[in-house]
């Protein structure tokens, strides 16, 4: 494929779909742990690891950022957004010691629904997904807070905020 634009087109279309492989991936990992488990261990276990690769991420992305750096370690993660951020399109608040971030879109959100889970799963899958985020930012020392999606937050997906912890 020689046309860049083409090519450009169809990687988006594979990152979205690696996304959603992701989500699905959850999605199956949950149930299985749950028939094995039980609802409460199985999202313990899930969460423990996801948190982890946060942790992971955190490490390489953010190293070079300390707990007062909230709104550079934001304007980063903004940076790096999948697909010029088209993939997780956000509504960004900015001030001095703090940036807060409302997803108005999720990937892994959007193949949940199309599988059909009910409000109740995708709220558990949601809580789930989100430990990534809290292990990415509570690695960096800021302070984080996270309000993940469920049938009373209304459309969109998550909302982040990052604040200095000295602020």
């Amino acid at each position: 494929m020689t046309d860049p634009q083409a090519r450009a087109e169809k990687l988006a279309r594979e990152l979205d779909a690696a996304f959603r492989n992701r989500a699905d991936l959850y999605r199956l990992m949950l149930d299985e742990l749950t028939a094995e488990l039980g609802a409460e261990q199985a999202e313990a276990v899930m969460v423990r690891a996801i948190e982890r690769r946060g942790q992971e991420v955190a490490a390489v992305a953010f190293g070079k950022f300390g707990p007062n750096d909230a709104r550079a370690i934001g304007e980063a993660f903004l940076s790096v957004s999948p697909d010029g951020g088209s993939m997780y399109p956000t509504d960004v608040e900015r001030a001095t010691n703090r940036i807060a971030f409302k997803v108005k879109r999720c990937p892994l959100k959007d193949a949940w629904v199309e599988a059909g889970v009910g409000e109740d799963q995708l709220t558990t899958l949601c809580r789930i997904a989100g430990a990534f985020d809290r292990g990415l930012f509570e690695a960096t020392g800021v302070r984080f807070d996270n309000v993940t999606w469920s049938p009373d937050h209304g459309s969109g997906c998550c909302h982040i905020a990052l604040t200095d912890r000295d602020a």
